[in-house]
């Protein structure tokens, strides 16, 4: 959003009642018209709603209305996901740079963070924490953010995503505390095998013939190789849980999002691998059994 264009208070309206019409008859809610209008005019939800910018005499724009109407409309007809078109998303306390390279964070996965937090006592505060599959970095920055005497290691196999990771951490202010690497789990942090505090993962869990009947949103446009776990969805966090021993110490956080009806699975492998204890199954506030965690033995 490099090109910039200025443009009048009525035409930006004209546009807007436009863009609210083709939401509401294509069943896109009409909020994100102004969502995305405060992202790239600038304008507050408050002028928004009483529509004071239209007798503006110029409103600066972060493109060309043009270029908007062109990316509102693979928002109608292609279901491009809004958080794509002003390449921003918000979590936690966190405005992230988001690119479909990596997956929109979600509300639910902040979740994780708290979990974390409780399970970690003074001592494990202060240590290695990674974060396996990192994607935009926000569970790295949330990490960072709740334990500000840790070293956070953010790992993830699309060197795409590594990049939007990596501007999100500048931009927020954890570059010197959070660590990035190019590679699949935990192979690049072999030199820190049996130091790590914790570790959290939102890796891929939707079973491989699910993946195209999920939301146009998603199938479409969010990256598949973060979505697809394999037949059973369960690939990624078989893995995570059979490796993850070895590079955890002594009472080390194990933490992980699973999908809707997985966690009775997953806790039985996690007792059958036997290098964990204290193993616990968390809902999210809708009460899905999303998250589970355990320590190393």
């Amino acid at each position: 959003m490099a090109c910039r264009e200025s443009i009048t208070g009525l035409r930006l309206w004209q546009w807007r009642s436009k863009a609210i019409i083709a939401a509401i008859a294509t069943d896109i809610p009409p909020s994100e018209v102004d969502w995305l209008l405060q992202e790239v005019a600038g304008l507050d939800s408050l002028t928004l709603r009483l529509e004071s910018f239209k007798d503006w005499p110029e409103i600066d724009l972060n493109l060309p209305l043009q270029d908007l109407e062109q990316l509102w409309q693979q928002r109608i007809y292609e279901r491009l996901p809004v958080q794509y078109i002003a390449g921003v998303s918000f979590w936690r306390r966190f405005k992230i740079a988001v690119s479909p390279a990596v997956l929109i964070p979600r509300p639910e996965t902040e979740y994780l963070i708290d979990l974390a937090q409780n399970a970690a006592d003074p001592q494990l505060q202060q240590g290695n924490w990674a974060d396996l599959g990192t994607g935009s970095g926000v569970i790295a920055l949330g990490l960072a953010d709740v334990f500000p005497n840790a070293i956070i290691h953010a790992v993830d196999y699309s060197s795409q995503a590594l990049v939007i990771a990596q501007k999100n951490a500048h931009n927020l202010g954890f570059a010197e505390r959070i660590k990035f690497y190019q590679g699949s789990w935990w192979q690049p942090l072999e030199f820190l095998k049996g130091k790590f505090s914790g570790m959290v993962s939102n890796p891929p869990y939707i079973p491989s013939s699910t993946v195209p009947t999920l939301q146009l949103e998603v199938a479409n446009h969010e990256p598949h190789l973060a979505l697809d776990g394999g037949d059973d969805g369960l690939d990624c966090i078989r893995h995570l849980i059979d490796i993850s021993p070895i590079y955890l110490q002594p009472n080390g956080v194990w933490l992980i999002e699973m999908m809707a009806g997985q966690a009775d699975i997953v806790e039985e492998l996690l007792h059958n691998q036997g290098s964990y204890n204290d193993i616990q199954i968390h809902a999210d506030l809708a009460g899905i059994r999303r998250f589970a965690i355990a320590r190393r033995r």
